[in-house]
């Protein structure tokens, strides 16, 4: 009886565990990025990530608006260059129940067994890297790393997007409140 009343909340931590997205960031500890105040997208570079020209759009606008957020502006003559890339891999989920023995409800209270039970499941796991790069000396300053599920639905993928470099940035500049 125990297992019935603690398996919604499994499977709540499950479901909850699933769509957050995994975020780190790493920096250069010499750069001081109070200077940062404008950029521009990496153009040249953004064209080479392998994703689909919808997705590259939907990225630049979140990156965009969190930027600006952080009072950041755009510009023809930035501090930084903002670049990213991206990464994806199936993953297959298994899961099996059962079979087992035991008292609870059925066809009358009693004793029972039951078969198992085996569910495969697949969700894309993605990877969004963002980098910046300081515009003089055009070296890499500053990369944030989110993983999480993805959906293949239009309107699921905007939102996974804007949740992926919100919680990203929100690693940027080092050392700033979140």
């Amino acid at each position: 009886m125990k297992t019935v009343k603690l398996l919604p909340l499994l499977l709540l931590f499950v479901l909850g565990s699933c769509s957050s997205v995994r975020v780190s960031s790493d920096y250069d500890t010499k750069t001081n990025f109070a200077g940062y105040q404008s950029y521009a997208f990496n153009k040249t570079a953004i064209d080479k990530a392998e994703i689909s020209d919808l997705d590259k759009r939907r990225i630049l606008r979140a990156i965009d608006d969190e930027l600006t957020k952080k009072g950041m502006t755009k510009s023809d003559s930035p501090d930084i260059l903002v670049s990213f890339f991206t990464k994806a891999a199936d993953q297959v989920y298994i899961n099996q129940w059962g079979p087992g023995w035991g008292w609870g409800w059925g066809w009358g209270w009693g004793p029972g067994f039951w078969a198992s039970s085996t569910t495969v499941t697949t969700a894309t796991e993605g990877t969004l890297y963002i980098d910046l790069i300081d515009a003089k000396t055009k070296e890499l300053i500053w990369q944030g790393e989110g993983q999480g599920t993805l959906s293949k639905r239009a309107e699921k993928k905007e939102e996974n997007i804007r949740e992926f470099v919100a919680k990203i940035l929100e690693q940027y500049p080092p050392g700033s409140k979140k």
